[in-house]
């Protein structure tokens, strides 16, 4: 049991160190970098605290149960994928009613202008699909198993 949130624990640290390195890159504030030292910090940590229960009680290892530990990260990765996305579609929704990023063209029509949508965000858009569908598919099925 300690090793499993050890590893959950570690994961999640994992998962907000990529995501403040990414904030960092994009902002450059001192917050950002802040954040980011922080979070290598508690991966060397955890990491570390988790090789050292590891090796003076190697029998813990015996008692992970690793098919709830990957069923855990899969629905975590799956709720990461959609969180973002659903960043992008809010983004994209309040960019496509501002009036500045469309015109009407000689038919009367509201026409987009293609900043609505810019290629980062389309890119992690389609970056992050496959973490949904595979997450969220082996997610789902172990729960459903589960509960039957």
């Amino acid at each position: 049991m300690i090793i499993s949130g050890l590893l959950i624990a570690l994961f999640l640290s994992f998962a907000l160190h990529i995501y403040s390195l990414f904030t960092f890159i994009k902002k450059k504030s001192n917050v950002g970098f802040k954040i980011f030292v922080s979070t290598t910090m508690s991966n060397v940590m955890i990491a570390g605290t988790s090789i050292v229960v590891m090796i003076s009680n190697p029998e813990i290892l015996t008692e992970v149960d690793v098919i709830k530990v990957t069923w855990v990260l899969s629905g975590i990765i799956m709720l990461i994928a959609l969180i973002i996305q659903i960043i992008i579609f809010v983004r994209i929704y309040k960019r496509s009613k501002d009036p500045a990023n469309y015109h009407t063209n000689y038919f009367g029509r509201k026409v987009l202008h293609s900043s609505v949508v810019s290629r980062l965000d389309l890119l992690v858009f389609f970056g992050t699909m496959p973490f949904l569908i595979m997450g969220g598919a082996y997610f789902i099925a172990k729960l459903i198993n589960y509960l039957r």
